[in-house]
């Protein structure tokens, strides 16, 4: 990455307080649930750090209590901050146990006094004993409940529950490598599996017949079908549900694709995802990977059903950590000249 630093979109604190009764706001240690508070990190975007330690000064004032994990008692668990890096807009999402905030529309101003740039504020409400930082409830303070950002020439419409790539400098170069391994000419149909708001999709419909995204996310899916129609792009249809089953149910009716993306979370895609995907006989697999580990499990199924790995190119997404994505091209074997 050209200039490594400060390029997370995406920025979540845990709220805590010490044994001193000080409020703390930043990251657990690793393997632990003690926080180590952090006002500034060379990472994360700098607005971002700044709104989230304006909230951190309001909250004495507004008599408003952070939670403790051993009691469950108290109000604020999570602050995260969402930012468009091409749009300029900020989202603050406010992860509490109750829906009752005090005083909210006062917050809001004057969180909005210090921090005019932020164009919405949204309640996420986790009343669980749960280690997953957002609930599926949000209730939104301010504007219109998510932000948008430029991605590849494509606008999309990010929502708190959303999964959106964290460095979307790198991201740009981590589609234009899946587009450019994927080798679209306008004819083909393509499944974009694990789709999330329709990131890769809707770039690919640019250049393919038609694109079919799959994702279990509700939330995702209504922001990708809201994105393809700002982005006026009509050859993408986006479906809640398995992808596994989707593909599978698509084999039983004989229908075929020509290229299959797929994104999969960390733990990787699934054996029973993968055999679905080959039962459309597509000439290329194209698969982004966020780890070597479950990647290389992963492509061992593929190439037992008959597919080989044809190029691999690794993409500093996560500068000054040791993590790095892959985009892999895998080629059916019967199609080899």
């Amino acid at each position: 990455m050209k200039d490594p630093l400060h390029y997370r979109n995406k920025v979540q604190h845990v709220f805590v307080r010490d044994r001193k009764g000080n409020i703390l706001s930043g990251f657990y240690s690793g393997k632990s649930h003690r926080v180590v508070d952090a006002p500034e990190c060379m990472l994360e975007d700098l607005e971002s750090q700044r709104i989230i330690l304006t909230v951190k000064s309001l909250l004495k004032s507004f008599k408003i209590t952070v939670y403790n994990e051993d009691s469950g008692y108290g109000l604020l668990r999570h602050v995260l901050v969402r930012k468009g890096f091409a749009t300029g807009e900020f989202l603050v999402v406010l992860v509490v146990t109750s829906p009752v905030f005090p005083s909210k529309n006062n917050f809001v101003k004057a969180l909005r006094k210090e921090h005019p740039e932020i164009t919405s504020v949204v309640l996420n409400v986790n009343d669980k004993d749960t280690t997953m930082v957002l609930g599926e409830r949000n209730i939104t303070l301010y504007g219109p409940g998510f932000i948008k950002d430029t991605l590849c020439g494509c606008t999309f419409r990010i929502s708190p529950n959303s999964f959106y790539q964290v460095n979307p400098v790198q991201t740009e170069k981590l589609y234009d490598t899946a587009l450019e391994f994927a080798g679209l000419t306008g004819r083909e149909t393509v499944i974009d599996a694990y789709c999330g708001i329709g990131t890769i999709g809707l770039c690919a419909a640019k250049k393919a017949g038609k694109v079919i995204g799959v994702e279990l996310n509700p939330d995702a899916v209504k922001d990708a079908v809201q994105n393809a129609k700002d982005n006026r792009i009509s050859n993408a249809r986006f479906y809640k549900g398995d992808a596994g089953d989707f593909i599978n149910d698509m084999a039983e009716r004989s229908e075929k694709a020509d290229v299959v993306f797929l994104d999969p979370p960390r733990s990787g895609s699934t054996e029973k995802f993968l055999r679905s995907a080959v039962r459309l006989s597509p000439s290329r697999i194209v698969y982004v990977s966020c780890n070597p580990e479950t990647l290389a499990r992963d492509l061992k199924i593929l190439v037992s059903a008959g597919y080989r790995p044809e190029k691999i190119q690794p993409v500093d997404m996560f500068p000054f950590t040791g993590h790095s994505e892959a985009v892999v091209l895998m080629s059916r074997t019967d199609l080899k000249k």
